[in-house]
């Protein structure tokens, strides 16, 4: 899929951008300088742009517990104010410093009001998988602006 960028790129910018696509299936070694610095370069212990677009994701949702080294969050329950029966409750864990789509884990949980009380009810996998695509592809999106200055 062909993307336009909108400002022009450096010499070393647009050199930075071809590497990882003339690059044939290497390992780590073969990656850019570039991929390596944005996740290296942390005070935190997990990939800073997949923790960042987690925490901008699921900010309105309230926190619990947050773990930058460890790579948890988990939230309370939260009840969407236009469906009040429903409720959710989520742990978000990001798995190594890169950034890359088997780094981040979402797991949900989900009750329902029956009686006045909250019952356990199933997630739809379409749900946690579209929370993990939105996540990343936050994620993308602010390592591709932290690149491009």
């Amino acid at each position: 899929m062909a993307r336009r960028v909108s400002a022009p790129l450096s010499a070393g910018l647009l050199l930075a951008a071809i590497l990882p696509l003339a690059a044939c299936g290497g390992g780590s070694k073969d990656r850019p300088k570039a991929d390596l610095a944005a996740s290296k370069v942390t005070t935190i212990g997990v990939n800073s742009y997949l923790w960042r677009a987690t925490l901008d994701t699921i900010g309105f949702m309230p926190l619990v517990q947050t773990d930058s080294n460890g790579g948890v969050i988990v939230t309370d329950w939260y009840a969407n104010p236009n469906s009040p029966n429903e409720r959710m409750k989520l742990t978000v864990s990001i798995l190594d410093q890169d950034l890359r789509a088997d780094a981040l884990r979402v797991a949900a949980s989900r009750q329902v009001s029956q009686g006045g009380q909250w019952v356990d009810a199933p997630v739809q996998a379409a749900t946690v998988q579209k929370l993990e695509e939105i996540i990343l592809t936050k994620a993308r999106d602010l390592r591709r602006m932290a690149i491009s200055g």
